[in-house]
C-alpha cells in the first residue's frame, strides 16, 4: 500500500500546502481511495498519476469545509475526465444534501452514478483490495477516522486445498491463480476459495480532526500506520484559549509510541509553522516534539510526497512518478 499525501494544512492553504486530502493507493498501484477533498485537491491530483478512473471511493471524515469544499470540482472533472463507473463515497449524512444541491444549481451533469453512504451508520465498505471500516473521534463536530486494511493480499494458489478437493495440476490451477473462477467434474469453482494470502495483510488508519488520540486504542492494535492531525505544539496550545478541538504532536506522538503503532505520520499542520526552519515557530518545532515521545518511523506529510509501506512494514517515501 502506498499513501499519497494531497494537502497537509489545517484550516487554509498556505503557498507550500493545500488543505486537507489524503491518497491511499491499493498495493497494485493502480486502484486509489481518497479520504477528505479539500479546496483544490482536484489542482493537486494533476501533479500525481493517480487517474480518476481508478477512484475506488471518496471518504469524508467531518463536514468543515477544508475537509470537503473540493468535491463539486472534482466530481464535475471526474465526469469530463470521462469516468463512467459508479462511485461510492462516504460522508456525513449533513453534506448529502449540499452535494446534490451544488451539483444541481450548478447544472453539473455527471455521466456516472453517486453511491452516497452515511458515515454516521457506516459499519464497514469492501472492494476487492479493501475493507474500509470507521472510527469515531472527538472534534467541535462528529469526525470520523477511516480504518483500511487489505483482503486477501498477494494471493497464492492453495494447493493443499486444490488437492484435497481432488483437482489435479494442470491448467485449471493456472485459471484459478488468475483469479477466475473455472468448472471441474460438472461444478463451478470460485477462486477466492482456493487463493490465500501470501503475507499478512496491512491495516492503515487515517483520522480526520481529532483531540482525543485514545480513542484510537482499539483499532490501532496491530496497525500498520497511523496517519494523524497534529495541528498544534503544546506551546502554542498553552498560548490559545482553546485547542479547538485538535490535537498536539506530543499527545498524537504519546499515545502512538503507547499503542506500539510503528508508523507514524502527523499532518494537518497549522499554517503558523514555517519551513523554514530559520523562521518560528517552524515544522520542525513539531518534529522535535513528537520525536521527544515516539520512537518509531516518524514522517511530517508533505504535499506531493508519495510513500510506500515495504514488506518490513516501514513506511518510506518514494520519489514521484
Amino acid at each position: 500500500m502506498d499513501l499519497q499525501f494531497l494537502g497537509t494544512s489545517s484550516g487554509v492553504p498556505t503557498k507550500a500546502r493545500n488543505v486537507s486530502a489524503t491518497a491511499v493507493i491499493e498495493a497494485s498501484g493502480k486502484g486509489w481511495y481518497l479520504v477528505d477533498c479539500g479546496e483544490g485537491t482536484q489542482h493537486q491530483l494533476l501533479h500525481t498519476p493517480l487517474s480518476m478512473r481508478d477512484l475506488r471511493a471518496i471518504f469524508i471524515t467531518h463536514v468543515h469545509g477544508d475537509h470537503c469544499y473540493g468535491l463539486p470540482g472534482l466530481l464535475a472533472s471526474a465526469g469530463m475526465s470521462g469516468r463512467s463507473e459508479p462511485l461510492p463515497m462516504i460522508l456525513p449524512l449533513a453534506l448529502h444534501d449540499w452535494l446534490r444541491q451544488s451539483l444541481a444549481v450548478s447544472q453539473t451533469y455527471l455521466p456516472f452514478e453517486l453511491h452516497l453512504q452515511a458515515v454516521e451508520t457506516l459499519q464497514h465498505w469492501s472492494s476487492a483490495q479493501l475493507q474500509v471500516s470507521t472510527v469515531e473521534l472527538s472534534h467541535r463536530v462528529p469526525s470520523y477516522g477511516f480504518v483500511f486494511s487489505e483482503i486477501n493480499p498477494e494471493p497464492r494458489l492453495d494447493t493443499d486445498k486444490l488437492l484435497a478437493d481432488g483437482i489435479a495440476r494442470g491448467p485449471l490451477w493456472g485459471e484459478l491463480a488468475q483469479g477466475r473462477s473455472v468448472e471441474h467434474a460438472g461444478q463451478q469453482l470460485v477462486a477466492q476459495d482456493y487463493l490465500k494470502p501470501s503475507r499478512p495483510p496491512r491495516r492503515v488508519i487515517v483520522c480526520g480532526d481529532n483531540d482525543s488520540p485514545q480513542l484510537l486504542a482499539e483499532v490501532a492494535k496491530g496497525a500498520d500506520v497511523l496517519v494523524h492531525e497534529a495541528t498544534f505544539t503544546q506551546p502554542i496550545l498553552a498560548r490559545a484559549q482553546s485547542n479547538f478541538g485538535h490535537s498536539t504532536a506530543a499527545a498524537v506522538a504519546q499515545f502512538a509510541h503507547a499503542a506500539g503503532v510503528p508508523n507514524l505520520v502527523l499532518t494537518h499542520f497549522s499554517a503558523r509553522y514555517q519551513d523554514n526552519p530559520q523562521r518560528s515557530p517552524s515544522i520542525d518545532d513539531v518534529r522535535a516534539e513528537a520525536l521527544a515521545h515516539y520512537s518509531g518511523q516518524l514522517i511530517l506529510a508533505r504535499d506531493l510526497q508519495r510513500y510506500h509501506l515495504d514488506r518490513e512494514g516501514r513506511l518510506q517515501p518514494i520519489a514521484s512518478l
